[in-house]
């Protein structure tokens, strides 16, 4: 145990290059979450354009793929998307797409004229047109893989100073059965035992756009993941370790952690050559810690993680939490891959909604999780 303490606290004091690495995760942040990648989802190209940066960024570093022959994975799912109209007034009042008002992500397109009937303080319905109107505190939007017969929309509260009584509506929706994505795989390998992998992930899709005009920039989910991932890729491409270090950003995990899903039933490598999986998701904050989802599952390994951070005093804390399928180590998990998977807590509460933006994103622990990881990771193999 000693022996491995005074390892560990070598790795913490001797990494260098954080403040480099901090202004490329920015850089590459800024680059996820710009209008150019509209939300890397499932309109104006965006979760492709999304897929060849990442791609490109491995390529740059001097990665392989992880077959040994292209980066991509490709799958496909359906899904309901929103690439045109996205008008609505109520009362005659012209809201804001994003901002003022969403649209249930399972609806129907409606270009229509109706009056509201009230059913309870916060909906409002018309039946002749499967109109329904929900007054909310929070516009929290999402993905569907089907299409309902009916046009939910959620209006903020304080967007309104009265009840809806009319709208004119002109939504329009376009159900595509195969939406065609890609995982995007690549390795490090290992200098002496590269049939031991220890494997990092990330999701890299979000949410895309809701019209033409309205897109959900995701720069904590996952665009933070996904940049301090790359960070990583880029230091074991320039430090290999015995093992190999692999790398998997997966698409699909907004329309139900369908890239990990694929992943595991159509493996790239052998699922029990990997010792251990990191997955990461919404890691842009971090003033009151993180948490570890599986971490009462792998008690030695969340212990050994514990003794990496109390050396080095990175993290306030590491909150232990058990088994949970609220992400892409879930099927890993359930394939008996040994994984983790840590979210940071405090700062900015943007989620799911137009304000998640580069520019509010404070990587506030960024440099300390990524000795954590270094740390973590040399430990574990040695």
């Amino acid at each position: 145990m000693k022996k491995l303490l005074i390892l560990i606290c070598l790795v913490i004091v001797s990494f260098k290059g954080f403040a480099q690495d901090l202004a490329y995760a920015r850089k590459t942040l800024k680059t996820l979450a710009s209008e150019a990648f509209w939300g890397r989802g499932y309109t104006k190209n965006g979760m492709a354009k999304a897929a060849d940066f990442i791609e490109s960024e491995f390529k740059s570093f001097g990665l392989q793929p992880m077959d040994g022959k292209r980066f991509k994975q490709d799958f496909s799912f359906p899904v309901n998307t929103f690439p045109g109209q996205m008008e609505l007034h109520i009362n005659g009042k012209k809201l804001i797409a994003g901002k003022d008002f969403i649209v249930s992500q399972s609806s129907t397109g409606i270009h229509t004229k109706a009056d509201l009937i009230q059913k309870d303080s916060i909906t409002f319905l018309n039946q002749e047109h499967r109109i329904l109107v929900h007054l909310m505190d929070k516009l929290t939007w999402s993905v569907a893989q089907n299409v309902d017969d009916v046009t939910e929309i959620l209006i903020k509260k304080t967007a309104l100073n009265e009840k809806p009584k009319n709208l004119i509506v002109n939504i329009e929706n376009k159900f595509i059965p195969e939406f065609k994505a890609a995982n995007i795989c690549a390795l490090v390998k290992g200098t002496t035992k590269p049939d031991s992998v220890i494997l990092i992930t990330a999701h890299y899709d979000h949410l895309g756009g809701m019209g033409k005009d309205t897109y959900f920039p995701g720069a904590n989910d996952n665009g933070s993941g996904v940049s301090f991932l790359l960070s990583l890729a880029k230091y074991y491409a320039a430090n290999p370790q015995k093992y190999s270090i692999a790398f998997i950003c997966f698409a699909g995990e907004e329309a139900g952690i369908l890239g990990s899903k694929y992943f595991t039933e159509n493996p790239l490598i052998p699922l029990q050559q990997i010792r251990f999986m990191f997955n990461v998701d919404m890691v842009g904050t971090g003033e009151t810690g993180a948490t570890v989802v599986n971490a009462t599952q792998y008690p030695k390994e969340f212990a050994l993680l514990n003794q990496v951070n109390d050396a080095g005093k990175l993290l306030v804390k590491i909150n232990p939490r058990g088994k949970a399928a609220n992400s892409d180590h879930y099927f890993f998990t359930e394939k008996g891959v040994p994984a983790f998977f840590l979210y940071t807590q405090g700062g900015i509460a943007a989620y799911h909604d137009v304000f998640d933006k580069a520019e509010t994103l404070p990587f506030t622990v960024y440099e300390n999780l990524f000795k954590l990881f270094v740390g973590f990771n040399k430990a574990l193999i040695n």
